[in-house]
């Protein structure tokens, strides 16, 4: 997937796909696509799965950690919870000129993320014990 992005996002994507490999070699990696988030076709780069309940009673199997490009920004999905709070709404003051809402870091350039703080986070998550 990667390798057939515009070459000015691709340096970023390759950058953070790596920086995430780094903080959690432990998780598996797996290309999730379909359609989501007002039917809009999505190609995710998910590493490691979580099962959660759903408010039907059901289950759903999701990545843990999501990486994909937007048409105008990079997002960085954390599907992990510590102490009832997703951990990436206890780093938003620290991960840069991103936009942050309960799961996913949205930036337009790997320059306006504080990677060091979010390599911390991916590594908190892949050992997390709420996830």
């Amino acid at each position: 997937m990667l390798a057939t992005l515009p070459e000015d996002r691709r340096q970023d994507m390759t950058k953070l796909d790596a920086t995430i490999r780094q903080a959690a070699p432990q998780l598996p990696i797996k290309l999730w696509e379909q359609k989501l988030w007002g039917g809009t076709d999505q190609s995710i780069i998910g590493y490691g799965e979580v099962t959660a309940p759903r408010s039907s009673g059901k289950t759903a199997t999701w990545y843990l950690i999501g990486l994909a490009l937007q048409k105008d920004y990079i997002s960085l999905y954390i599907n992990a919870v510590e102490d009832g709070q997703y951990l990436v709404e206890g780093y938003k003051d620290k991960l840069g000129k991103v936009k942050v809402g309960k799961s996913v870091i949205s930036f337009k350039k790997l320059d306006d993320l504080n990677l060091d703080v979010a390599a911390d986070l991916v590594r908190r998550a892949a050992t997390s014990a709420d996830t």
